[in-house]
């Protein structure tokens, strides 16, 4: 386990929730994660926030920025939320997140 850092309110704010997709659970086999963040959070922040919150090794971070699309409801065009997610890869030997437990 990594050394256990202050976690702090700003941790929450960078990290929104986890991503359970099907090619999600398939990344969790090599040893990653995938979590929706806040669109200004940069790799450092996503990093801090994971090894914080979840007190675990972080050894890589890799984002994608999707962006929402236009879609029609009663005929009037809208546009979903564009969406940042961050494949958090573990270091070797660390446990798997269990994100439905809780976080703390």
């Amino acid at each position: 386990m990594a050394k256990k850092e202050a976690v702090d309110a700003r941790h929450y704010d960078v990290i929104l929730a986890p991503h359970i997709t099907e090619k999600a659970t398939l990344l969790s086999e090599n040893n990653a994660v995938v979590f929706k963040v806040a669109g200004d959070a940069t790799k450092p922040q996503i990093k801090e926030a994971i090894e914080a919150l979840f007190d675990r090794k972080v050894k890589s971070v890799n984002t994608i920025v999707s962006k929402g699309k236009t879609k029609r409801w009663k005929g009037k065009p809208y546009k979903r939320n564009d969406i940042k997610k961050a494949i958090v890869t573990l270091a070797e030997g660390q446990d798997p997140i269990d994100i439905t437990e809780g976080v703390g």
